[in-house]
């Protein structure tokens, strides 16, 4: 969600350097950018651990001199990184992520429900904290005005005819996703379509066991895991008509590619501000329950023991909003 908000800066701002540190398996995701933003790819799990590893990585970073610091993340990594970074003399500006708002959004008692700011803003009133203003946003696809290199995909992909779907079944926290025998059920439906693809996004080899099940169940069914990297996913996203996916990163990578998104809501909720970026509100899948949002992320088990929120919801639902 930091895309929108750099690339639009990078070239309201185009005498500029930024530079985006981050995992380094993210850097597609910047490829685009204008040429003002660099990448610098870390691995934390290995070469940078523990504060030791965080003052070793500051000490690589403070030789690039920069003029200033802006902590989009504000977990104790990145705190120890800025606090290196003060001690030093720069200007250090850090996200307000609302979390006091959070609490009483998702809470049990005296919930209070309503539209907190989009996570896109508060990364932008950080820019705006160092003298940077960042507005509008004038973001639309990391591909521009255009789509992805379509020979990138060929090959899986064949000509592209009739409309194609993405399905995206999975989410990192089970809170957020959609019973499996029912996403089913919406692909089996598609795939009855004469002029559907069906594109199944997801990732590890549990994920691309299900899915390589309904590629042999249904036809006009291929499933993208371990076929595509994250740049030919992009690619393909870019040429979906539109995507289904949970509240989960490939509602976010759909986005970067101003590919409409259907997404289906349990746990979470878009009113925490972690809607895809330019996607319409119409375009989501929930119901209304006293209890919702229980959680930001989905990491949460259900208090009530029955996740209602997404037993609710039928597959007739989501096959509506997608037509």
């Amino acid at each position: 969600m930091t895309v929108p908000v750099i690339d639009s800066l990078a070239r309201q701002h185009p005498a500029n350097q930024y530079t985006v540190l981050s995992r380094s398996f993210l850097q597609p995701l910047f490829a685009y950018c204008p040429e003002n933003v660099r990448f610098i790819g870390v691995d934390l799990d290995n070469d940078f651990k523990g504060i030791p590893g965080m003052y070793r990585l500051y000490r690589d970073l403070v030789k690039h001199n920069f003029d200033a610091v802006a902590d989009l993340h504000d977990v104790l990594r990145t705190k120890l990184l800025r606090f290196f970074f003060r001690c030093s003399g720069l200007n250090v500006k850090h996200i307000n992520k609302g979390r006091k708002d959070k609490r009483l959004l998702t809470g049990k008692k005296n919930k209070t429900f309503r539209q907190l700011k989009p996570t896109t803003e508060r990364y932008a009133d950080v820019f705006h904290a160092l003298g940077q203003s960042v507005a509008p946003l004038d973001f639309r696809s990391v591909f521009g005005m255009s789509r992805g290199d379509f020979n990138m995909i060929e090959q899986l992909t064949g000509k592209k005819s009739g409309r194609w779907i993405g399905v995206a079944p999975f989410a990192k926290h089970e809170g957020k996703i959609y019973p499996l025998d029912r996403i089913e059920l919406v692909v089996a439906h598609l795939s009855k379509q004469d002029h559907v693809t069906v594109f199944l996004f997801g990732g590890g080899i549990t994920e691309q066991a299900v899915l390589n099940e309904w590629c042999a169940k249904y036809p006009r069914t291929v499933s993208v895991v371990g076929k595509l990297n994250l740049s030919a996913e992009l690619v393909l996203m870019s040429y979906l008509d539109v995507m289904l996916s949970m509240d989960s990163a490939n509602m976010h990578l759909a986005s970067l590619t101003a590919t409409p998104v259907v997404s289906v809501w349990g746990a979470t909720h878009p009113y925490a501000g972690f809607y895809g970026y330019n996607q319409s509100p119409d375009n989501t899948v929930q119901i209304d329950l006293f209890c919702r949002p229980c959680s930001v992320y989905g990491n949460k088990s259900c208090y009530r023991k029955y996740t209602e929120c997404m037993a609710k919801i039928t597959a007739q639902m989501v096959i509506d909003k997608l037509i």
